[in-house]
């Protein structure tokens, strides 16, 4: 299907209403070429009014002293408008990202149970009670909202990683200033739109489009922003952990990673090919989690590699609109060339490619064919830094010794997986493997019940789960004496 949609257009959102200066940004689709959308290129003073918002909106607005009940059934009523926007917001997500339809029809169900749970959160904060601190004294400690969140978002997943962070904030009480990817603010605004039509309170959710600088800075050196959520790279990462030290903020970092796909001898072939494959080509390789180095028992790794290698070549690239596309577009000129120049490096540096390589500008679009690199040793550069496209490289082992070295020889540990039929092996292996999560038999897999986040150089900090959603609060210990206080000091006379 030839899907034409017409220019979006968008303001700011601050205090429930479109408002910014007159410089837009344009977004020309990376699978076609078309301009897709326009955002307002955001200021300081855009920030700063945006943040001036949440903060009243916290200390004086209704939206923390609600009940949970009354929070929950706010975000229960966003779930079901997004499930009735899901085809269109879906459809923005392929103009701007140039994903496949059938991948971002897929984010956007994954959005819905996002805010399903957090709305089952918000009914769920409790406290603990310690009476046992002897006859006189009680003790309790409860949870209360964080205060004001800056949240940064990237151009990747930006409908799945909005609702990683959004409802999870305000489920637990705090306002929120967004600041979404240049390249793809549109269901960023569109999902504040129908927050409102839910009963989120104006000046609880801002949206302020724009560049990292000067936006991003504002909402990171604020004396009244007192959280920072971040996912995005490892070396922005860093920047904001050092800009947030002036105002001691707390920060959560999702950043980088080169995740480890280990194929066992005894693993069902088929369905580790299909994940192989998903892993590193689902969202074309821009995904933080991507399986992009595969670790192959060398016991079956000729017949594996030949198999994957004909699948790779059969993907579908392109027609990003239609139902059967495997494979989107790079998000912009700038990255598919950086993307190239990974391709380049593997055959420099002597790995042997066995599919793709290519680039496909046809219809106007930004698109890498599939990669395979095989015979891919630990000392190349497509092995130790992250790509971000379609690129897989497949190394060989011996033993299960050396499949753990491989995997944890990496400065990122985010994501690993391992396939095996064996549960031994996989109850043994997954303890050893230096990520914040493990797939046995499965990849780029979760559930809104299950933390996500990274060791080492892929951040710290939790997204999702019971741990991301107490990510936006802070502990108190309230302790009380009963009855007249024994006085450390004697009254003198």
């Amino acid at each position: 299907m030839n899907y034409v949609s017409t220019v979006r257009e968008y303001g700011i959102v601050v205090d429930g209403y479109s408002t910014g200066s007159l410089q837009m940004i344009d977004r020309v689709s990376p699978a076609s070429g078309r301009l897709v959308s326009r955002f307002v290129s955001g200021t300081a003073e855009d920030a700063a009014a945006a943040i001036a918002v949440a903060r009243k909106a916290f200390d004086d607005g209704p939206w923390p002293r609600l009940s949970g009940l009354e929070r929950a059934a706010i975000l229960r009523r966003w779930a079901d408008l997004i499930a009735e926007d899901k085809e269109r917001l879906a459809r923005i997500e392929v103009d701007e990202v140039g994903k496949p339809i059938r991948m971002a029809r897929g984010d956007l169900d994954g959005v819905i149970d996002l805010f399903q749970f957090a709305a089952s959160l918000a009914m769920q904060v409790h406290g603990e009670t310690y009476t046992n601190l002897g006859p006189d004294k009680t003790a309790w400690v409860h949870r209360e909202p964080v205060g004001v969140v800056g949240m940064i978002i990237p151009w990747n997943f930006p409908a799945i990683i909005y609702a990683q962070k959004v409802p999870y904030a305000l489920a637990a009480g705090c306002t929120v200033v967004v600041k979404p990817s240049e390249f793809t603010s549109g269901t960023a605004l569109e999902l504040t739109r129908l927050a409102r039509e839910a009963g989120v309170p104006d000046g609880v959710i801002s949206v302020v489009t724009g560049f990292g600088d000067p936006v991003g800075e504002a909402l990171v050196k604020s004396p009244d922003v007192d959280f920072v959520s971040f996912t995005g790279s490892t070396n922005v990462g860093r920047r904001i952990v050092a800009n947030s030290a002036e105002t001691l903020k707390r920060v959560s970092v999702e950043l980088g990673g080169k995740s480890a796909n280990i194929i066992f001898a005894d693993a069902d072939l088929d369905d580790a090919i299909d994940g192989a494959l998903f892993g590193v080509f689902f969202n074309q390789g821009e995904c933080c989690c991507a399986g992009t180095r595969l670790l192959v028992d060398e016991a079956i790794a000729d017949t594996f590699v030949e198999r994957l290698t004909a699948r790779a070549k059969a993907m579908k690239v392109g027609s990003v609109h239609d139902d059967d596309s495997d494979v989107g577009a790079m998000i912009s000129e700038t990255h598919l060339n950086r993307v190239c120049s990974y391709l380049d490096k593997g055959r420099s540096e002597g790995a042997r490619l066995l599919a793709g390589g290519d680039v496909d500008r046809s219809g106007g679009g930004l698109f890498v064919q599939p990669t395979v690199f095989d015979h891919v040793a630990p000392d190349m550069t497509i092995f130790r830094e992250e790509i971000f496209g379609p690129v897989l490289s497949i190394t060989r082992f011996k033993t299960t010794e050396e499949a753990v070295a491989l995997a944890n020889d990496t400065t990122y540990g985010l994501a690993n997986a391992i396939w095996t039929k064996n549960f031994d092996t996989a109850h043994q292996v997954a303890p050893r493997l230096r990520s914040g999560t493990v797939w046995i038999n499965t990849v780029v897999d979760t559930g809104p019940q299950t933390p996500f986040g990274g060791y080492k150089a892929s951040g710290f900090g939790r997204e999702m789960g019971q741990a991301g959603f107490e990510e936006f609060t802070n502990v108190k210990s309230v302790i009380a004496r009963l009855g007249k206080r024994t006085p450390y000091y004697a009254t003198k006379g």
